[in-house]
């Protein structure tokens, strides 16, 4: 299996990436997959422009001589894609956010009704077997809503994706934390294992890994007295 992981963090080291890597560890145990980490801050990829030239030659890439072509070759041959980062604004780091926005080459203008009623541009590229993972993390207690932007974008943009967001991160790098925080990491590797095995994530799964590793009132009590 070919992953492809996006590492939308803008330090290459960050809470959210230890979780991911966790992952990372359990989904390759037996060094069975290829797996191809992008430092998406680290490359020179800009704003869509949205003058539609890729509509125009639907060759599946895009007209802005950049960096955003090497993953979209990526892209279009991964079985897993990754998307990796911290929550930034209720949403993804806008480095990030360009990658996405400017895989719009991958799909054509033309215009199609699922089954479900929605409306999607036609792809040009089998998206049905191209899984996806969203692992976000938060440094906010687990307060309802604080993810709620985030998961709607996702649910949209990719099909049938799988969605883990984790609050508290920023005790991954706290040494005193390490009780509550590597049992945290040991399971991000299990459920590496789990999706190995599955490609997906059961429920239970999800919401074990983010289930908060402290309640919100220490959490808050803890940082605001840094």
């Amino acid at each position: 299996m070919k992953v492809l992981v996006l590492n939308g963090s803008p330090k290459k080291v960050s809470d959210t990436f230890r979780l991911t890597d966790a992952f990372l560890k359990g989904l390759n145990k037996n060094n069975e997959h290829e797996v191809h980490v992008i430092n998406v801050i680290d490359k020179n990829i800009g704003p869509c422009r949205g003058c539609f030239g890729c509509w125009q030659q639907k060759q599946g890439h895009c007209m802005i001589p950049d960096d955003q072509n090497e993953i979209l070759d990526l892209y279009r041959d991964s079985d897993l894609i990754i998307w990796s980062f911290p929550l930034y604004c209720y949403g993804m780091p806008s480095h990030l956010k360009a990658v996405l926005d400017r895989t719009i080459p991958l799909v054509k203008m033309d215009m199609k009704q699922m089954d479900d009623g929605s409306v999607r541009h036609e792809a040009l590229v089998d998206f049905s077997r191209i899984h996806t993972l969203i692992i976000c993390g938060c440094g906010f207690p687990d307060w309802e809503g604080n993810f709620d932007s985030l998961k709607i974008m996702c649910k949209n943009g990719f099909i049938n994706p799988d969605i883990v967001c984790v609050p508290e991160t920023p005790m991954l790098n706290i040494p005193a934390a390490a009780p509550v925080a590597d049992p945290l990491l040991a399971r991000f590797e299990k459920a590496g294992e789990e999706y190995s095995a599955n490609m997906t994530l059961s429920p239970e799964t999800v919401a074990d890994l983010e289930r908060p590793m402290i309640p919100a009132e220490a959490y808050i009590s803890n940082v605001n007295s840094l």
